[in-house]
């Protein structure tokens, strides 16, 4: 009787614990601090103009002459589309390889910013479910935005290597500095965003989280 009377109102469903105050606190930062690692390493992006050194801009799409130089050479750096003194043809600057390691460069921290803003809309989606693939979302976001910061890293040691003859500190531009800001930014926040993964993870040889 008892057993038939249990079957009929149903087994109680077990329900996902609530994750405490500290927890929700703290993957809250996490996806505003990349959110703002997003915005920042896309305004530096779409910028481009990471250094001037000598009278000379140089940038990701253009390279621009100021000053005394712009009357020696700007007969040879007009171009429609763009500044009178700026000019897509990069080996104007006169850099050995500046123009295809410039190609590398933009190419990269472009998929950077891409698959950030994939690592953000999965670490955004996990925390609306109660389930696992919740977690599988947060742990793959992470992961996205970890390889956002080596390829960000990446791009911006390529800049410095190509310009390592031209660049010093006070000549890198502020679009140069929010691109910096953003590989730490991607760098913690995907370390924590992991860190705080395997803290919730069930120990080996439990059932799981329901």
């Amino acid at each position: 009787m008892t057993a038939i009377k249990m079957k009929a109102l149903g087994a109680p469903r077990l329900r996902r614990p609530r994750a405490p105050f500290l927890e929700v606190t703290t993957r809250s930062l996490i996806v505003l601090c990349t959110a703002l690692a997003v915005v920042l390493s896309s305004i530096a992006v779409c910028d481009g103009h990471w250094l001037l050194a000598d009278g000379r801009m140089f940038g990701l799409w253009h390279f621009c002459i100021m000053g005394k130089g712009e009357q020696e050479v700007g007969a040879l750096v007009a171009e429609l589309g763009v500044p009178p003194n700026c000019t897509t043809r990069l080996g104007l600057a006169g850099v050995d390889g500046l123009e295809a390691g410039m190609s590398v460069c933009r190419s990269v921290v472009s998929l950077a910013v891409v698959g950030a803003i994939f690592g953000l809309e999965l670490l955004v989606m996990s925390q609306v479910g109660g389930d696992q693939d919740s977690d599988r979302r947060w742990a793959l976001g992470s992961a996205l935005v970890l390889v956002a910061s080596a390829l960000s890293a990446g791009g911006v040691l390529v800049f410095m290597v190509l310009l390592r003859s031209h660049a010093w500190p006070l000549g890198f531009t502020l679009t140069f500095w929010c691109q910096f800001t953003a590989v730490f930014l991607f760098f913690l926040n995907g370390m924590a965003a992991r860190h705080i993964h395997h803290m919730v993870l069930p120990p080996s040889g439990s059932p799981g989280k329901c």
